[in-house]
């Protein structure tokens, strides 16, 4: 598992509530999840727990699972249930929850074929996975390793891996498409740091509204910057 600075860590909990990738991922999330019938979810990988607010809010009675202690305490604090564990070892009883969703995490695991296999191993069967990555090799750059990135994934990679540990594959989608040469252009240049970082009210509204437009154009077959999966376990 690669290390994420803890500086890293608190920088990115400061910027979740307004940066316009993160409520972007949020507003993704939500209209994702909206349609499911409220259950368990465990919410693998929550950091500063964003996302399980979005999962708390729509219902679902969701525990965060959290290796970073910086970021359990951070989640701890927005009055979230967290429990801290290792992804490749969850500390949860066998198809014991109705969802299990891992918003970019399973980059930072060396191996991520053990997060998934687990992913299955606490899921009920009929039970649904919700997971977001960052895309492509071809992107790579300090960013990753600022944020303790081991790999980006590609679309075959990522459902292959899926499909293996024996999850059906519903919908595959990129995200970030429009914005994804602007992120190209930036990260040739980049060799060490981190792209979270405070954005102008404007510009971080204007990037966000580009984000949103994603909703309505059919932009999803294209390369993006990140990739989201839904995916569910056979057998109900």
């Amino acid at each position: 598992m690669a290390p994420v600075d803890e500086q890293e860590i608190r920088k990115s909990a400061a910027l979740e509530q307004r940066h316009w990738w993160y409520a972007e991922r949020r507003a993704t999330v939500r209209r994702l999840v909206s349609p499911l019938t409220p259950g368990r979810a465990l919410d693998v990988g929550c950091g500063g727990g964003g996302n399980t607010q979005v999962l708390r809010d729509l219902g679902w009675d969701v525990t965060g699972l959290e290796y970073s202690p910086a970021a359990a305490a951070l989640a701890t604090s927005r009055d979230l249930r967290v429990v801290r564990g290792d992804a490749r070892r969850l500390p949860v009883a066998d198809a014991s929850m109705d969802l299990v969703m891992s918003t970019d995490m399973w980059e930072h695991i060396d191996d991520d074929e053990a997060v998934a296999r687990e992913t299955v191993r606490v899921l009920r069967p009929g039970g649904r996975v919700l997971v977001a990555v960052p895309c492509s090799m071809s992107l790579w750059s300090g960013h990753d390793v600022a944020l303790g990135h081991v790999r980006r994934y590609e679309r075959d990679e990522l459902v292959g891996l899926m499909e293996r540990v024996g999850l059906h594959v519903v919908d595959v989608r990129s995200w970030n498409v429009l914005l994804r040469p602007v992120v190209r252009a930036r990260r040739r240049h980049n060799t060490s740091e981190s792209e979270m970082e405070e954005v102008h009210p404007v510009l971080n509204a204007g990037l966000r509204a580009a984000v949103a437009l994603e909703r309505v154009l059919p932009l999803h077959p294209l390369p993006g910057v990140s990739l989201v999966v839904r995916a569910v376990k056979p057998g109900a």
